[in-house]
């Protein structure tokens, strides 16, 4: 994670981080590596999008595949999908690659509705993942 780089945006952060590690600054989160347990890269986050109601991440934007910003697809990922693992400095989706490539996704030109309460992708989404 970019976390190192932003030290003086989240606190102490020592060798150690797991025992230390409580809040993250969104800033020092996008553009995070995404992968699964297996090592296979996934991606990185290229959003973050939190319900102003309650305060809390709703779901993380990941982008995933393309070369040089071409044909790029964005998935959104539930929160509670995703563990920090603040010793390697990534994100972890315990997720195959192959499964990732069948999600419903987005062009990062056309995001879906996010404003209403459930929308057709929302809903598409939570399904494929599991409700949270």
């Amino acid at each position: 994670m970019s976390i190192t780089f932003k030290e003086n945006l989240t606190g102490n952060f020592k060798e150690s981080a797991t025992a230390n590690l409580k809040f993250l600054t969104a800033s020092s989160i996008i553009g995070d590596k995404v992968q699964n347990k297996k090592g296979e890269k996934l991606g990185h986050i290229k959003d973050i999008m939190l319900d102003v109601r309650t305060g809390k991440i709703e779901y993380y934007i990941i982008e995933f595949g393309g070369f040089l910003g071409i044909d790029e697809k964005f998935f959104a990922i539930p929160h509670g999908k995703l563990e920090i693992d603040p010793d390697e400095r990534i994100f972890l989706f315990n997720e195959k690659k192959e499964t990732l490539e069948k999600a419903p996704g987005f062009d990062k030109h056309h995001w879906p509705e996010t404003n209403e309460h459930k929308t057709a992708y929302t809903t598409e989404v939570w399904s494929f993942w599991g409700d949270q």
